[in-house]
């Protein structure tokens, strides 16, 4: 089971609201998301939860890029969810390594300019007929990928972030003070 909520630092305070993943395909979506919620440029977080799995955090500041920490990368990326947030970037590699840089090719599979035959050939000459010889959740690390100071200025340490476990969600929310924010849309 998901849960997926947004923490907007207003004026008054923290503000929560429950948050709906199935319109977010992509990191810049939730980006977004979160920007809509904080119209002032504030703080935004959003924290997502699969329970006893995984949780992320991602850190929108105004128009800065998003700053991410997810606890568990391989189980991360066996979730829709977790995938939005498992950027290239993030996983330390280039854009494109895994194979899944649909991008940069036609409806058909090759690349713009290229023949079908060009496709299905390696460097070599054989064609192995497919784009990426592993599957993509091999090259994605176990434990925690990201930046696990990305709540240190507002009370959650490094070693709190990555000793969290269970409802981490909560768990955040009652270092930062909101757990009743949260309940709120629970």
């Amino acid at each position: 089971m998901y849960f997926a909520a947004l923490l907007a630092r207003t004026e008054d305070g923290w503000e929560a609201s429950d948050t709906e993943l199935d319109d977010v395909e992509t990191l810049s979506d939730l980006a977004d998301l979160a920007r809509e919620a904080s119209p002032d440029e504030d703080t935004v977080l959003v924290l997502i939860e699969q329970e006893d799995a995984w949780f992320g955090v991602v850190r929108v500041d105004g128009e800065e890029d998003p700053r991410i920490y997810v606890s568990d990368a391989a189980a991360a990326a066996r979730s829709s969810y977790g995938e939005i947030l498992l950027t290239d970037e993030l996983l330390g590699r280039e854009p494109g390594e895994d194979g899944d840089d649909l991008d940069a090719l036609d409806l058909d599979g090759t690349e713009d300019g290229e023949s079908d035959d060009d496709a299905d050939e390696d460097d070599d000459g054989v064609g192995d007929g497919s784009a990426a010889a592993a599957p993509s959740g091999e090259a994605v690390p176990h434990g925690p990928v990201g930046d696990a100071e990305v709540l240190d200025d507002l009370g959650v340490s490094e070693k709190e972030l990555r000793s969290m476990s269970g409802d981490a969600v909560g768990e955040i929310a009652e270092a930062l003070g909101v757990s009743d924010v949260l309940e709120t849309v629970r």
